[in-house]
């Protein structure tokens, strides 16, 4: 079974228990004030039931995020129309995010804000990456058709900035947008240097895409060193 199966969804069977258990509600509550809030030519709970319950749902998204499987396959698996699939995935996606990351049973990090705080509180090392998801083109005629393509990949894709402790256990993901957006200024739209700069002392390491960052934010991002600071690095 997919539940079972952690190489499939990344999360033990237990966590995705409290998953469930957690947003599960939440995702009901929003779903009858849909029904509620639109006119409707049958009262609200009659119609076709739903063939995915919350949990068959819940899977499918955590499959699609673990694994980039497109709707068209998880429609294959769960044995129900695309159209179910992305409504799902388009329904849980939003709670998943607004849960944000659990680091301990009182810690809850929903922003990059919290994950910056989390880090100078604790007084541990941070590492902050961008990575590409592969996606479809986009239909053609759209505007920014030109902009989901990665430079460094050279395929279709959008990209999220990713923060971590030295464990490499993430504390924060970043909403994804076109992948021709570079690493660097991902970060500084997301707002990084101005948390470092005015935020706790930190140390983020990073990689040669973030060169920039540790001048801007008072070397609390360390990078390799660009090639003309090799004999003559600077104080930061």
């Amino acid at each position: 079974m997919i539940i079972s199966n952690r190489r499939i969804t990344g999360l033990a069977v237990g966590v995705v228990a409290e998953l469930v258990e957690e947003i599960g509600p939440l995702w009901q509550e929003r779903h009858q004030a849909r029904l509620t809030s639109r006119p409707r030519k049958w009262a609200v709970g009659a119609g076709a039931r739903h063939w995915l319950v919350f949990v068959d749902r819940l899977l499918a998204t955590l499959v699609h995020l673990r694994q980039g499987v497109t709707h068209d396959v998880l429609a294959c698996w769960f044995g129900v129309d695309r159209s179910t699939i992305t409504r799902a995935v388009g329904e849980v996606r939003p709670l998943l995010a607004e849960r944000g990351c659990t680091v301990s049973p009182d810690v809850q990090l929903r922003t990059l804000t919290d994950a910056v705080d989390h880090l100078g509180a604790s007084g541990t090392t941070g590492i902050i990456d961008g990575t590409d998801i592969r996606v479809r083109r986009p239909t053609a005629g759209r505007k920014d058709r030109d902009k989901f393509i990665s430079g460094k990949n050279k395929q279709n894709a959008v990209k999220s900035v990713v923060v971590t402790n030295a464990e490499c256990r993430v504390l924060w993901c970043s909403p994804a947008r076109p992948a021709s957006c570079a690493d660097i200024t991902h970060a500084r739209q997301l707002g990084l240097v101005k948390l470092l700069a005015d935020g706790p002392a930190v140390e983020i390491f990073a990689d040669a895409g973030y060169q920039g960052l540790g001048a801007q934010t008072g070397g609390r991002v360390v990078t390799p060193p660009h090639r003309k600071f090799k004999k003559s690095a600077p104080d930061w």
